[in-house]
């Protein structure tokens, strides 16, 4: 059931007042059933997420990727500098730059002040990959 739910909420989501009821119907479930499911999907960092992700571009908004090089001791900072509201992912590689995350902001110009902020506060070189056309690819996993 919990692969039937995960299926579901990335390709269907219902845009409802009671999205979790409809698709508690869906599934011959209660909606209790489906939040706890979510729930306990979350608590066992399954489900990282449930939220609308925005067309940033149709927002007027600008995206860039980043990457920088974290020594060992600093690997803490990536998780820090992954939940800022203006990061939509980051990620560890193997690599001299080994550290990887998206901004979004408001405009092109906001970056260079963004970034100059982040390489301070964070003692870090950070180099900018602005998009240069954008490439949608549908991100659902089937399960």
């Amino acid at each position: 059931m919990k692969k039937d739910l995960i299926n579901l909420i990335q390709e269907d989501f219902p845009l409802v007042p009671k999205p979790f009821e409809e698709i508690a119907k869906k599934l011959g479930l209660s909606e209790e059933k489906v939040l706890n499911l979510l729930k306990e999907l979350k608590e066992k960092k399954i489900l990282r997420h449930l939220g609308v992700s925005p067309d940033s571009h149709k927002l007027s908004h600008f995206t860039c990727l980043c990457a920088c090089s974290l020594s060992e001791e600093d690997l803490s900072l990536a998780e820090e500098i992954a939940q800022l509201p203006e990061v939509t992912h980051a990620y560890l590689r193997e690599h001299k730059l080994n550290f990887w995350f998206t901004l979004v902001l408001p405009s092109e110009d906001a970056l260079a002040p963004y970034l100059k902020n982040l390489e301070k506060k964070y003692q870090l070189q950070i180099k900018a990959f602005p998009a240069v056309k954008k490439f949608k690819i549908k991100a659902v996993f089937s399960i």
